[in-house]
């Protein structure tokens, strides 16, 4: 049983009213929720059994998506009693993950990125040297300074000196992690992913690639509301 791990304790302030009532990865883009246009790709990848965690009225995602089966999966949840950050929430839902490596994804991202593409980091990272591999994407408006360059196939923090210096990129919110790199977190305990990230990437542990499809990080009602206007396009065609 291969499993991946969603992201979707985050509050979404910047999305505020709408996530008043609804959390951030429920709300639609194309006629379903951002969610679950990620559980179906995972899916037809071959990921069969989903974690997602939660906090900011997380019985609404529970009642949802239930246990999975309307969706060709099994689904758990870790439950928050408040946002533990990424990689807090990451080191709590250990237990209900029983490989060493697996796939995590932001739930209030869009993205068309084919997970099958992730068999060769997962199996890399099996053999033991890397701790990571770090999906990314052209700087979006928002964040046009980006988060790391890529250098032969391997994640640099992007104020590493090099000649020439390569174009910085933008951490897409979709990465394959070992369960070590979360080895001295305890569970339960509030943690941001990018000291993690720039510790292992600083040991030549994490590789990384350069996704150039659709991406869209859903931060502003603005943006969703124009994702949706072009996902009903798009299918529509």
């Amino acid at each position: 049983m291969k499993t991946a791990m969603i992201l979707a304790a985050g509050r979404g302030e910047r999305m505020r009213p709408l996530t008043d009532h609804t959390p951030k990865p429920l709300l639609a883009a194309g006629g379903r929720p951002l969610i679950v246009w990620h559980i179906e790709r995972l899916r037809a990848a071959g990921f069969s059994h989903i974690v997602i965690n939660h906090a900011h009225l997380g019985q609404r995602i529970e009642d949802a998506l239930g246990n999975g089966a309307a969706f060709g999966v099994s689904i758990e949840y870790s439950r928050e009693l408040s946002a533990l950050e990424t990689a807090g929430g990451i080191a709590t839902a250990l237990p209900l993950i029983e490989e060493d490596v697996f796939p995590v994804l932001n739930g209030d991202i869009y993205c068309e990125y084919d997970f099958v593409q992730l068999a060769a980091p997962l199996a890399r990272l099996v053999q033991g040297h890397d701790r990571a591999h770090l999906v990314l994407v052209d700087n979006p408006p928002h964040h046009p300074k980006g988060d790391f360059v890529l250098e032969g196939g391997r994640a640099v923090n992007a104020d590493t000196p090099l000649t020439p210096h390569p174009a910085r990129l933008t951490f897409s919110g979709i990465g394959v992690y070992h369960r070590a790199l979360f080895a001295h977190m305890p569970a339960g305990e509030k943690a941001p992913l990018a000291p993690l990230l720039r510790l292992a990437i600083d040991a030549g542990r994490v590789s990384g690639e350069h996704y150039a499809g659709r991406w869209v990080d859903v931060g502003t009602p603005a943006r969703l509301a124009t994702l949706d206007q072009e996902l009903r396009q798009t299918h529509a065609a």
